[in-house]
């Protein structure tokens, strides 16, 4: 996590939410959270693996120069990418893994620019499926950023984060296999290490899975 408004919402959640898998919506106190809250959002479910934006932050809006209130998270992303993003998606509020994100927005005349991403689970009612606490956050600040609205987005990275030390090697075979196929995870790994090289590119390791520099082509 490289951003301060990433860090301080990962510690606020992992406090407030004790023992418990994922924290209550109810529990979330702004005021806690005041350096975030402008990069903060939440999503709900709606329909079939649709997430749409709740609440989001007034520095989201500005990157995308609209509100983004009622809109799809999902369709943020470039089409190549949503599957990768609906199995990270099932792994937070199904495994109540934190996703950690890095992706490259694109403006309508090329300009792009760099963010970080966080989901968390909440929970609602009684279960973590319908909502998920998140923070989005420019790795830089670039003159033009909410004057050129962000209209493409691609994942550059990626890493689930698993709070209560949970071995990747427990993740659900599917999402594991979904993560490799959709953005560069090539496989799991055996403790012993990784090769240098996977499918002739550079490869370097999350926990036990090799990933491939520059992602899917």
């Amino acid at each position: 996590m490289k951003k301060t408004s990433t860090k301080t919402l990962y510690n606020y959640w992992n406090g407030i939410r004790g023992s418990r898998s994922a924290p209550d919506r109810k529990d979330i106190d702004p005021t806690r959270i005041r350096e975030a809250l402008s990069n903060t959002f939440i999503l709900e479910l709606e329909g079939d693996d649709r997430f749409n934006f709740r609440l989001a932050g007034s520095h989201l809006c500005t990157a995308y120069s609209r509100e983004l209130k009622g809109r799809s998270f999902s369709a943020l992303w470039h089409e190549r990418d949503r599957e990768a993003m609906a199995t990270l998606i099932r792994a937070v509020t199904e495994d109540h893994a934190v996703a950690l994100v890095t992706f490259q927005g694109t403006t309508a005349i090329n300009t792009k620019a760099s963010f970080e991403t966080i989901l968390m689970p909440l929970r609602h009612n009684g279960s973590t499926q319908t909502r998920l606490l998140g923070a989005m956050t420019a790795l830089e600040d670039p003159y033009w950023l909410g004057v050129q609205p962000i209209l493409e987005q691609r994942i550059t990275g990626l890493r689930l984060i698993w709070p209560d030390d949970a071995s990747l090697e427990d993740m659900p075979r599917n999402i594991a296999a979904n993560l490799g196929n959709e953005v560069g995870f090539a496989e799991t790994m055996p403790p012993s290490g990784i090769p240098a090289t996977v499918y002739g590119r550079s490869a370097r390791r999350y926990a036990h899975l090799a990933v491939i520099d520059g992602g899917r082509q």
